[in-house]
């Protein structure tokens, strides 16, 4: 094992050498680096091409806004607001 040149923001090198694809195209990720990194099941992760080398990264993780939409209008409404737009419109001074 050497290690490879660093490339710009990771840092890169040879963590296990003689690990196999599986058949259907599955790399078993160590057991150390899943929870150094959090990576579990159901995890998603992104692949990355840089300076020829396949990089792997955890997704960031996707916000979901649409669980909180609506849950906002009755307090603004006992404030004397028909909405959101509103209130920040007239907070805003406009």
């Amino acid at each position: 094992m050497r290690p490879s040149p660093p490339a710009a923001g990771y840092e890169l090198c040879v963590i296990l050498s003689d690990m196999r694809i599986g058949e259907r195209g599955q790399v078993t990720i160590p057991k150390e680096i899943r929870d150094q990194f959090g990576l579990g099941p159901e995890t998603e992760v992104e692949f990355h091409v840089l300076n020829g080398a396949i990089v792997l990264k955890k997704a960031p993780k996707k916000l979901n806004l649409a669980k909180w939409k609506g849950r906002c209008g009755g307090a603004f409404a006992k404030l004397g607001y028909r909405s959101v737009d509103q209130f920040i419109e007239d907070i805003r001074g406009r």
